[in-house]
């Protein structure tokens, strides 16, 4: 549902929305699909050129309402097998729509996820390169395996490892067109979303390793869903962000009267210059007041002169709006949570000890995004040309006293290992099996997958 929502948000278009009905016809139908898509098909299957395929394959016939199509079928069987499935009441309720309603409801819904058509963007969305799951810090298993003397009882245990891995994840988009925006911000919503999990879920409520978001040119990467409560929420599982904006009139054109509640979760706000009249105000508003002397004198002359003078205190704002607008470009003002703001000089990234490295000093050091981009590619289609596909992996699971019993765990092909490689295999697979686990009292014996015997 999350995913949903994130779709129909930042695909709607430029204007007023239409109708609401179609927009809540569209959900139905979406639910269902990716409920069936998720529950039901194999996890190689479980994206989203899925559910294209599938509203591609959804035929209405308006003069035969009991004209059923493959995406009926599916559903009809599934829900022989479980009348409560998820998505089997979602398509329920989908499916109560007349054959004329039904066909604008799929035409609606193939305008929307039109961009899928195009080969590159189905490519892209094929398979989770990201390892989003990963960021943060995530956990890996090692298995193996104990026998008491006494009873003759194999016991499997398990132990999980926290790996901490530093990781940089480079999100490049244009900054002229937005037509596919509406991917990155997919992401963004899923990988929040998807460590908020994991942090409350696997950690304890915080992860391991903290994860910062420099999310610059924020305006362009569409709306994020209930971001105005993830901001708020976030920092306590070892998330932050950084919100990049050219003038705050953008933040409030994306996410309107959520503006301020965005803003207010920011414990700190640098402001590096411009002219945008909703900013200047907020940031002299933000500097706060400063106190005066004024004093006045006057002086009246006629018949009987008379001599006044007057001396008060005033306050005057610090900044106003037009001596924030003409600052200084070298200069910045920054304001951190429980502290006065200051004027600071900007750092000149040229005397940086490695500014030698971009590209800004030597134009050779250009990352090409385009031939990595090909290459990458290039390597992975020779890589899977040369893998046998009668190729399976097989790993020891359960043993009995009399004879070992294998089963596969894989079924993906993979490359012929050469003898050496098989050694190192597995003696790591035998390190992993016969690791030391705590000792309960018991007299154990360790399994060698090496062996036929446990020893």
């Amino acid at each position: 549902m999350k995913f949903v929502t994130a779709l129909i948000a930042n695909t709607k278009g430029e204007g007023k929305g239409g109708d609401d009905f179609w927009l809540k016809a569209e959900t139905l139908l979406y639910q269902a699909l990716i409920g069936y898509i998720w529950y039901e098909l194999p996890e190689a299957d479980q994206n989203i050129n899925t559910l294209v395929e599938m509203i591609n394959s959804m035929e209405i016939r308006e003069d035969d309402e009991n004209h059923k199509n493959a995406v009926d079928i599916l559903f009809d069987e599934l829900a022989e097998k479980d009348p409560e499935h998820f998505a089997v009441r979602q398509y329920a309720k989908y499916s109560l729509a007349a054959g004329k309603t039904s066909k604008s409801i799929l035409i609606s819904c193939g305008a929307r996820l039109s961009p899928f058509d195009i080969k590159e963007v189905r490519d892209l969305m094929m398979h989770d390169e990201l390892e989003l799951d990963k960021l943060g810090g995530y956990h890996i298993e090692h298995k193996r395996r104990r026998r008491n003397k006494a009873t003759g009882e194999i016991v499997e245990l398990v132990d999980n490892e926290v790996i901490k891995r530093k990781t940089a994840l480079f999100v490049i988009i244009s900054d002229t067109d937005a037509s596919f925006n509406f991917i990155i911000s997919l992401m963004y919503s899923q990988m929040f979303n998807l460590l908020c999990d994991r942090a409350d879920n696997d950690f304890n409520g915080r992860l391991p390793v903290h994860v910062r978001c420099l999310l610059d040119e924020f305006a362009n990467i569409g709306q994020i869903p209930n971001f105005e409560k993830l901001i708020a929420t976030i920092r306590s599982r070892e998330i932050s962000v950084s919100v990049i904006l050219q003038a705050q009139s953008q933040l409030k054109a994306i996410y309107r009267d959520n503006m301020d509640t965005i803003v207010g979760n920011c414990d700190t706000t640098l402001f590096l210059g411009g002219k945008e009249k909703t900013t200047l105000k907020e940031i002299s508003d933000i500097l706060g007041k400063e106190t005066i002397d004024m004093f006045n004198t006057g002086e009246s002359r006629g018949q009987s002169a008379s001599y006044s003078m007057n001396y008060q205190k005033l306050g005057k704002a610090l900044m106003s709006e037009d001596e924030i607008a003409v600052m200084d470009g070298s200069k910045c003002i920054l304001q951190v949570r429980g502290v006065r703001p200051f004027l600071s000089m900007k750092y000149d990234i040229e005397k940086h000890p490695n500014y030698k490295y971009l590209s800004d000093s030597d134009p050779s050091k250009r990352f090409d995004i385009a031939g990595f981009v090909k290459v990458f590619k290039d390597n992975k289609a020779n890589l899977m040309e040369g893998l046998n596909k009668n190729d399976v992996v097989y790993t020891v699971i359960e043993i009995n006293d009399d004879e070992k019993k294998t089963v596969p765990i894989s079924n993906t092909p993979t490359p012929q290992p050469t003898p050496a490689s098989t050694q190192n295999q597995d003696e790591a697979t035998s390190n992993e099996l016969t690791e030391d686990f705590y000792d309960d009292g018991d007299e154990d014996e360790y399994f060698d997958p090496n062996d036929n015997e446990l020893t």
